[in-house]
């Protein structure tokens, strides 16, 4: 799926738009397991940008195609423990964005935390939760939301919308209560917060990925885990983060989906 979210011949310095993304997302707060921002510099006017979830080599092929001036995702190509040489499949992604003179611009758990095109509470929001707190402390800051339904849910209802918001087909441990009045979410690979969603005395929470330990502590303590997916809970923010993008400077953007069924 793709599609032009702005088409137009307006442009922005690169440096203005890293500057503004950094302020935006609070780029500078907390800790990361990767850099934010600018990670591969490429032309230094972008007229044109390309989104996607997670940076890989089909992600720049199809910016080039488009005749893209760079590249924003949420999971960029440097990681904490990763390599630091440019050898293999790493050298060939890197060339392909210095050949398309590209750059690549990442935001991972700022777009996760922030309240307005953050994965999760745009996701809280579309799953109809309300009265929405932070929740999920990471390094003394809260990357999900937690809220109540007006009424409580029935769990089919739960993952309906789940279906709905994800386009994908979540894995459930249904042990929860009968109605569910309470949620928690956290994308990605937050299954280490259940815990959090559990003290909180929360009916379920939602993440992308399950471990085997989540299934027994789920049915240990009668709270309904549900993991709608690592990249499908992570689409919304990259979205709608393009969107904002091509609204506050007039540039043409457009989102690459390229799924993965983790």
């Amino acid at each position: 799926m793709s599609f032009n979210q702005s088409p137009s011949e307006n442009s922005v310095d690169r440096s203005d738009l890293v500057s503004y993304l950094d302020s935006f997302l609070l780029a500078e707060q907390g800790s990361d397991f990767c850099p934010n921002g600018l990670q591969v510099e490429g032309t230094s006017t972008i007229r044109s940008l390309v989104t996607g979830v997670s940076a890989c080599r089909e992600l720049f092929e199809r910016a080039r195609q488009r005749g893209a001036d760079g590249v924003l995702v949420h999971h960029g190509i440097f990681w904490d423990g990763s390599s630091r040489t440019l050898t293999g499949f790493q050298r060939r992604r890197v060339a392909e964005l210095i050949e398309g003179d590209l750059n690549l611009i990442a935001y991972h758990l700022p777009l996760d935390r922030h309240p307005e095109v953050g994965n999760n509470a745009l996701a809280a929001r579309r799953l109809e939760l309300v009265q929405l707190e932070p929740f999920g402390d990471h390094s003394g800051l809260s990357l999900g939301f937690k809220g109540a339904f007006d009424e409580a849910i029935a769990l089919s209802e739960l993952l309906d919308r789940c279906r709905s918001v994800f386009h994908q087909e979540p894995l459930c441990f249904p042990e929860g209560p009968e109605g569910i009045s309470t949620l928690g979410i956290i994308s990605g690979a937050a299954e280490s917060s259940f815990h959090d969603a559990i003290t909180s005395g929360l009916d379920a929470f939602i993440t992308g990925e399950a471990s085997e330990w989540v299934m027994n502590v789920a049915r240990e303590t009668s709270t309904h885990f549900i993991a709608a997916g690592h990249y499908a809970t992570e689409r919304l923010g990259i979205q709608a983060l393009g969107k904002h993008i091509a609204q506050k400077f007039g540039l043409e953007v457009h989102f690459e989906d390229i799924p993965n069924p983790i």
